[in-house]
């Protein structure tokens, strides 16, 4: 009788130590998923992140990361807003800023500062701005922020002028002036390559471009350069509002700006990704 009361009791231990075990593993999955942060990206962005996620110097943080791509860019900051993604790669600060006025109740916010990837106008009829002629079709993007940006871009070229208080929900009713009576043409702006085979001036994304062998230092007739005329084109790493203080989010800033990971991405993407480590502040200028 003892003898089986000693079995229960030993089994009753054992079962005891296999729950409080199981408990135990749990807590530490649960942890280790809470300390995991998944960052939403596309095209090149997304490659450099999965490089970064991957890299010592995330792991000297104390980071660890998981990458999710999502190629739509309002799914995406969707997704960041409902928390599906805790931080995402892909944005420029015009867009983000547009995606904002047009989700007042799911808005995002900045955690800080990447790169300028220089739009580029593109043609494969002429070699100089001044060589386009009258009544020329030049393709735009058809999303908000893109187009701005377009259109601000084709004013620094001088080919056209826009209103004053134009911003970046602005298109082109916002056009005072059109000296070379240029037709505009919206498209979907990762097309922007192909189209250009059917259209004299393209405007092509650097993240469009390269993925098509492009290069826009060096292909491209005309493009952004880094001054405070382009400060709203600098791209971003956004997350949802009520996480704009996480200590372990800003740290991908810092991540980021690492001289290795920065080597590595000079030369992956022939310095065509240019390095802006600026205080959000810089956007106040």
């Amino acid at each position: 009788m003892e003898m089986r009361k000693g079995k229960q009791l030993f089994f009753t231990v054992i079962l005891a130590l296999s729950v409080i075990l199981l408990v135990g593993c749990g807590k530490q999955a649960s942890a280790a998923k809470s300390n995991t942060i998944t960052i939403g990206s596309q095209g090149s962005d997304l490659n450099i992140w999965e490089h970064i996620a991957k890299s010592p110097q995330a792991k000297e943080l104390g980071l660890t990361i998981k990458t999710k791509e999502i190629t739509d860019g309002a799914q995406l900051n969707n997704a960041t807003s409902q928390g599906q993604v805790d931080v995402n790669a892909f944005q420029s600060w015009s867009y983000y800023e547009a995606y904002n006025k047009q989700n007042p109740n799911g808005k995002l916010s900045a955690l800080g500062t990447t790169y300028l990837e220089p739009l580029g106008i593109y043609s494969k009829k002429y070699k100089n701005i001044n060589e386009i002629p009258d009544g020329t079709t030049v393709a735009i993007a058809n999303n908000p922020a893109n187009t701005s940006r377009d259109l601000l871009l084709l004013q620094k070229a001088g080919l056209i002028t826009l209103k004053k208080n134009f911003n970046a929900l602005g298109d082109t009713k916002d056009i005072t002036a059109n000296p070379k009576n240029l037709k505009f043409k919206e498209i979907d702006d990762t097309t922007g390559p192909r189209v250009l085979n059917d259209v004299p001036v393209v405007l092509i994304s650097n993240t469009v471009a390269l993925e098509s062998g492009l290069h826009v230092l060096t292909d491209s007739i005309y493009h952004e350069k880094i001054d405070l005329s382009t400060k709203d084109n600098v791209n971003i790493l956004a997350t949802a509002a009520k996480n704009k203080n996480n200590a372990s989010y800003k740290k991908l800033v810092k991540l980021y700006h690492n001289k290795t990971i920065q080597k590595y991405i000079n030369k992956k993407y022939y310095g065509t990704k240019i390095e802006v480590n600026k205080p959000l502040t810089y956007f106040e200028k």
